[in-house]
């Protein structure tokens, strides 16, 4: 997983999400992998499994929200054939580079609509690619609910697709 850029996260559909699932899929986050959800056996489960599935990832599985989830029986070969396009384009999204102009609008447009509780974004500029890392030069800590919120913001802006967002955070020195 550390050296991985894409991961595949292949849920047993007819099991849901499992506490191995859930710790996995904590590792594969914090390695800053691009993943894509892969819920294998659908074609077991009726319609009311299906809706309940879906609502199970989305309960314990919230922080790869951005990750797409894909249909597939490997004994089927149902969906299998867009697993690769799946990779190609989550490989994409953690090379993207976003021009710091961009970037600061959006911080901008944010900080406008929603002011941060305490302090404020100077500045951002991103830093590295594998996974997408944008630094926010601040004049004080932010809360982290506020730092999700920049994040969505950054996500609803710029299409990072499949790709984790780090945040990284430098208070100005006092």
């Amino acid at each position: 997983v550390d050296r991985a850029d894409v991961v595949l996260l292949v849920l047993d559909a007819s099991a849901g999400v499992t506490n191995q699932d859930q710790r996995l899929a904590e590792r594969v986050d914090a390695a800053g992998c691009a993943v894509v959800v892969v819920m294998n056996k659908w074609d077991l489960l009726d319609t009311d499994q299906r809706l309940a599935l879906r609502a199970q990832i989305a309960d314990e599985l919230p922080f790869l929200a951005y990750a797409p989830s894909l249909k597939a029986s490997a004994l089927s070969k149902m969906g299998v054939f867009r697993i690769w396009p799946a990779i190609d384009e989550a490989l994409a999204a953690h090379r993207e580079r976003v021009p710091t102009r961009k970037l600061n609008e959006v911080i901008e447009a944010a900080q406008a609509a929603h002011p941060p509780p305490s302090g404020r974004i100077l500045y951002a500029t991103q830093g590295a690619t594998h996974p997408p890392t944008i630094t926010l030069f601040t004049n004080r800590e932010l809360p982290p609910h506020y730092l999700r919120y920049i994040e969505r913001k950054l996500r609803e802006a710029i299409e990072f697709g499949p790709a984790p967002i780090k945040l990284r955070v430098r208070p100005r020195a006092s």
